[in-house]
């Protein structure tokens, strides 16, 4: 009986993907005392209840309209470790801030901004300041990485980078240079022209693969 119950907290437990498909596998090949019970029947009566099982999960849809809540900031240290220490998280969190701030006085801050994904045709409208910027988007089967592509409007402007489920929403980040370029164009079909923008993918000297992103909440 504690077996099945912790077979079921594992099901439970995880967002089937098919590496978290990969990783419950063997975490309940563990539990049941190896890969194999020495059974046939037995072996092949797990296989077809975890196949049934897995199966019947959904995997997760973009679909749906994001409200922008914020600045999303990743750095690595020179020698590629992902920055995770107090000190790396007090200056994650300073970087963020003062994108924010310079973010805020562009007018782009919460409620001025949103993104909304159709995955029927894989199109989207970003919205800032009222002002719709159109394209179609691509991601990965894992669903962690994203590729936008604008239309006309920008130029046909593309970036691709990271993209990360959250408990309300999503987290995509790109590099610092495609980042400021996009805020670049984006201002510029608003009728801002700040030169001062490029400062933003300067704030993290010190760090390689500094990226920049947004912080996007589901609407409901």
């Amino acid at each position: 009986m504690k077996r099945i119950l912790a077979i079921a907290a594992l099901a439970a437990a995880f967002t089937f993907t098919a590496q978290a498909q990969n990783t419950l596998g063997n975490l309940l090949g563990g539990i049941l005392g190896g890969t194999s019970t020495g059974n046939a029947t037995v072996d092949n009566a797990i296989g077809n209840v975890l196949g049934d099982l897995l199966g019947k999960v959904v995997v997760p849809k973009l679909e749906g309209t994001y409200n922008y809540s914020g600045v999303a900031v990743s750095m690595t240290t020179n020698d590629g470790g992902v920055v995770s220490n107090l000190a790396g998280t007090a200056a994650s969190s300073a970087v963020e801030a003062k994108v924010d701030e310079y973010l805020t006085k562009f007018g782009i801050k919460p409620g001025t901004m949103s993104i909304t994904f159709y995955e029927a045709d894989m199109t989207f409208v970003w919205t800032i300041g009222g002002f719709p910027l159109n394209g179609t988007f691509q991601v990965t089967p894992e669903m962690d990485a994203i590729t936008l592509n604008f239309g006309r409007s920008m130029k046909f402007f593309t970036m691709t980078g990271s993209l990360d489920l959250t408990l309300d929403g999503v987290k995509m980040l790109f590099s610092s240079e495609k980042t400021t370029e996009f805020i670049k164009r984006a201002l510029a079909k608003l009728g801002e022209k700040k030169t001062d923008i490029g400062q933003i993918a300067k704030l993290a000297s010190g760090y390689d693969n500094y990226k920049i992103g947004f912080k996007l909440a589901r609407q409901q």
